[in-house]
């Protein structure tokens, strides 16, 4: 399932372009350093994350750039709100690949 994940954050990384990439989602991207990430794609993923994930949220997604055994921990966890953010963060990834692809 880890693969899974990686998939969801590369997916995210590889849909968007455009502009600067302020925010935690944004500089997380910038710094995680991947080949497809560049300030125009980091900043697409950023202005899809201001619509549709709180600051917490963003936050806590911003973690995964860095720490990719932090998002399978959340997607196993059996706390509602951790399933409950999975749901928002996969709604997320989906919303960056269409909006920024």
């Amino acid at each position: 399932m880890r693969n899974v994940l990686v998939l969801l954050a590369g997916l995210a990384l590889a849909a968007c372009g455009g502009g600067g990439a302020s925010g935690p989602i944004g500089s997380a991207c910038v710094r995680a350093d991947r080949d497809a990430a560049n300030p125009a794609l980091c900043s697409c993923i950023q202005r899809v994350a201001n619509q549709s994930l709180s600051p917490a949220d963003q936050r806590r997604a911003a973690d995964f750039f860095a720490n990719p055994d932090k998002a399978e921990q959340v997607r196993r966890s059996d706390a509602t709100r951790d399933d409950q953010f999975w749901d928002r963060y996969r709604a997320f990834a989906s919303r960056a690949e269409a909006v920024c692809g």
